[in-house]
C-alpha cells in the first residue's frame, strides 16, 4: 500500500487569525493520523496574509506536541534562507522534543518575494548557488560527530533527522539522486516536470548510507467529498488563492463560490487549470480512479497531499475520504 501523507500551510482562512489557523493545523494533523496517515508536513512561507506556517520548526513542534506517532516534518524549510547551523539545531531539538518523528524536507526557493528575502538577511543569489554545500554541511551537521570537527550542533548533532529534497524542476531531482536522499516533487508548482523529474531522480540515484534505492514522494492538491459536485464546489477557494497568486494580489484563504465566472479571465482560468493537472477532486469513485492512474503512471512510492478546504469539518472529511480511497485501492491490488 502507497502511505499517503498530508501537506498543509496552516491557512489563514477570511475571517479567522493566525491563532485559529495553527489550531486547525493541529486537528488536521490528529485526523491525519487517526485515519492511518505517514507524515504531516508543513510548509515555510513569509510574508503572505493567508499562511501561517512562516516560523515552520515551532509550527511543526506545536503539530508533534497534539499528536503521538504520526512523522511531522517540514514540505519544506527553504534552505537558502537560513544557515545550516541553525537549521541543525532546531532539528536537533524537535528530534530530542520527539524522537524518531521528525523530517526535515529541504527547497531550495526563497517562499517569498525578494523584498522579504532580504528581510531574512540572506544574500539570495549567493545562497542559492550553494544549496548543495548547504545540505551537504547540513548532513554533516545533523550526523555522527567526526574527530577533529569545529563546528557543532547541539542539539542537532547524531541526530540523524532524514533530509529530503524538494523540488518544482530537475535541479533538485539530479542532486536527490547524486546524494542518494529521498525526492519529493510538487506536482502542483510544475505539472510539466513530473515526469522528467521523476525519471531523472531514478536515473541518476546513487545508493548512499541513507537510501539503497531511489524513493519518490510525489505531492498533489486533492479534495475529496460525498459528491463530485460538492468537492468541485470546495476547490473553488483554491482556484480564487491561485488566481490571486497571479494578480499578486495575495490575501487570506477565500470561502468556496458556486462559479468562477467572473472571478477570473480566460487567460488564469487556463493557468490554473494547467497547474492542477495532477489535482485529485471528487467524491468516492472520482477519487479512486484519478488516484489509481496517476500513482499507476508516476509510480509514486509515497503520495502527499495538500486539501485546500476553507471549512474545517470539510477539511477533516476530505482527510478521512482520501484515507478510504487508499484503504480501497490497497484491497483492490
Amino acid at each position: 500500500m502507497v502511505p499517503f501523507s498530508i501537506l498543509d500551510l496552516s491557512p489563514i482562512t477570511q475571517g479567522s487569525d493566525a491563532s485559529q489557523a495553527l489550531q486547525n493545523s493541529r486537528r488536521l494533523a490528529q485526523e491525519a493520523e487517526a485515519a492511518g496517515y505517514k507524515r504531516f508536513w508543513v510548509a515555510e512561507h513569509h510574508g503572505m496574509k493567508g499562511i501561517a506556517s512562516a516560523a515552520t520548526s515551532i509550527v511543526i513542534s506545536h503539530v508533534a506536541a497534539g499528536t503521538k506517532t504520526i512523522r511531522v516534518g517540514s514540505g519544506g524549510i527553504m534552505l537558502p534562507n537560513h544557515s545550516p547551523l541553525v537549521i541543525a539545531e532546531q532539528f536537533g531539538t524537535l528530534e530530542a522534543l520527539y524522537p524518531g518523528r521528525i523530517d526535515l524536507g529541504l527547497g531550495r526557493a526563497p517562499g517569498t518575494d525578494m523584498r522579504t528575502a532580504a528581510a531574512l538577511r540572506r544574500n539570495m543569489e549567493t545562497s542559492a548557488n550553494t544549496f548543495p554545500n548547504d545540505v551537504v554541511e547540513l548532513q554533516a551537521l545533523l550526523g555522527p560527530v567526526n574527530e577533529g570537527q569545529d563546528l557543532i550542533a547541539i542539539p542537532g548533532a547524531d541526530s540523524n533527522v532524514p533530509i529530503w529534497l524538494l523540488g518544482s524542476s530537475h535541479f533538485s531531482a539530479h542532486l536527490a539522486g547524486m546524494l542518494g536522499l529521498p525526492f519529493a516533487f510538487a506536482s502542483h508548482f510544475a505539472p510539466d516536470m513530473l515526469m522528467s523529474a521523476l525519471e531523472i531522480y531514478r536515473e541518476r540515484f546513487e545508493p548512499s548510507q541513507y537510501l539503497d534505492h531511489p524513493h519518490a514522494m510525489v505531492g498533489i492538491m486533492g479534495v475529496a467529498a460525498d459528491t463530485d459536485d460538492e468537492a468541485n464546489h470546495l476547490f473553488t477557494s483554491m482556484q480564487q488563492s491561485f488566481v490571486a497568486l497571479r494578480r499578486n494580489a495575495r490575501g487570506q484563504f477565500p470561502p468556496p463560490v458556486f462559479s468562477m465566472d467572473g472571478l477570473w479571465s480566460e487567460t488564469e482560468k487556463i493557468f490554473v487549470d494547467h497547474a492542477m493537472t495532477y489535482a485529485v477532486v471528487g467524491g468516492p469513485e472520482t477519487l479512486r480512479t484519478k488516484l489509481d492512474r496517476f500513482l499507476g503512471e508516476t509510480q509514486a512510492d509515497e503520495l502527499i497531499i495538500s486539501m485546500p478546504i476553507y471549512d474545517m469539518e470539510a477539511r477533516l472529511k476530505s482527510v478521512r475520504r482520501f484515507a478510504e480511497a487508499q484503504r480501497d485501492l490497497a484491497k483492490a491490488a
